[in-house]
């Protein structure tokens, strides 16, 4: 039985996406996350890496990108969270240092506590609201300060070269960017979108191809160092009936960006992976067959569960996660073992498939339900 967290582990990114690319077979069980909540990451590097936990900058608080209070506390906490992935047994860590940077721009996010009954509570969760984003016209749009991502890019630069020093042999970043929930969530808003899309498409189609071409740039930046393996985009298009946008909007507005992305990563050789919440059965044929995206994350059993879409593409492209976040939350010992492992059986013949989540490690499941998952998937008998 192989024991969490590891004390040597070997990371081999290359391998990991040659098994999800199918061109090579595997007898062991690939394992892969977009995220992990920090109370998560806190709790097991106290209780099982008995050491201290270093907190990350907190974005939202707005606090100067240039100017930490403690820099060195600052690379502390990235060494520990290369190191909590590594130990963990991941082969590669999502880096979404560009997001949360520029995500210190957005002023319209609301706050709120956990339920105190949560063991992992978190003390302040920011909450997308559904009105107003912080451009609501043409003169919002001209006084945003977009000139702050030149900013956000060089900080970028000056990160991923660190990251770069203190990655292990083996290991390599993804990184993640997101132009969709940006547009929707806070730069217009929902409730700007959904009129303005018929009022004034011309302002719609501008945010989309000002963050688009800040994104593009960014990864085109991330590309060229040889330790970021890849690009896992992350943009949640539906919900469990249907995309947020009609298929044809998405097409018009966000796909040709997403095309751009993964020309360019396969431009670089290497893979675009794209994780994609919600309904997805009216555009799967626009990620595979134009888009050409190489992996698909995030699965949900109401909706769209992993073992129907493997079967469904597992051939074409590479399916990661699926374990279902609700069925980690609530479900216990033997009754989630035997549901990790029907998805284990149903999605590793053929290849192409890395055990996970559906959607992240959240604050709200028991800690001991992620490190049965890690198990299962280590410990799986072919």
């Amino acid at each position: 039985m192989l024991k969490i967290p590891f004390n040597n582990p070997k990371p081999d990114f290359e391998n990991f996406v040659n098994v999800l690319n199918g061109k090579k077979e595997t007898n062991k069980v690939y394992i892969a996350e977009l995220q992990i909540d920090e109370e998560v990451k806190r709790y097991i590097i106290e209780k099982y890496f008995n050491e201290k936990n270093f907190a990350p900058i907190d974005m939202f608080n707005n606090k100067n990108i240039k100017n930490y209070e403690n820099e060195s506390e600052n690379e502390n906490y990235f060494r520990q969270l290369i190191n909590f992935y590594y130990r963990m047994g991941y082969d590669f860590l999502a880096d979404f240092k560009f997001i949360q940077d520029y995500n210190s721009l957005n002023k319209t996010t609301k706050v709120g506590q956990d339920n105190n009954y949560q063991e992992l509570a978190r003390k302040d969760r920011h909450w997308v609201q559904s009105e107003s984003g912080m451009i609501k016209d043409w003169d919002d749009f001209e006084k945003f300060p977009w000139d702050k991502f030149s900013d956000f890019l060089n900080e970028f630069e000056k990160h991923v070269i660190f990251m770069k020093k203190n990655l292990p042999e083996g290991m390599k970043l993804t990184v993640v960017g997101c132009v969709f929930q940006a547009v929707i969530h806070w730069l217009l808003g929902y409730e700007v979108v959904f009129y303005k899309i018929y009022d004034d498409e011309k302002l719609v189609e501008e945010v989309f191809n000002k963050i688009g071409q800040i994104t593009y740039d960014y990864y085109e930046i991330a590309l060229s160092f040889e330790c970021v393996g890849g690009i896992f985009h992350t943009d949640d298009l539906g919900f469990k009936s249907a995309t947020v946008f009609s298929p044809e909007q998405l097409r018009r507005f966000f796909f040709p960006w997403l095309k751009k992305y993964a020309s360019l990563a396969h431009d670089s050789k290497k893979p675009f992976w794209l994780h994609c919440c919600g309904f997805k059965d009216e555009i799967i044929n626009d990620l595979i067959n134009d888009i050409k995206i190489d992996a698909l994350h995030s699965f949900e059993d109401a909706c769209c569960p992993v073992t129907k879409y493997k079967k469904l593409c597992g051939d074409k492209i590479g399916i990661i996660g699926g374990v279902d976040v609700d069925k980690l939350a609530r479900l216990q010992g033997d009754e989630l073992r035997k549901y990790i492992r029907n998805i284990l059986d149903i999605c590793l013949p053929g290849g192409r498939f890395a055990l996970g989540s559906g959607n992240s490690i959240t604050n709200y499941m028991p800690v001991e339900n992620y490190i049965i998952l890690l198990e299962e998937g280590l410990n799986y008998k072919f």
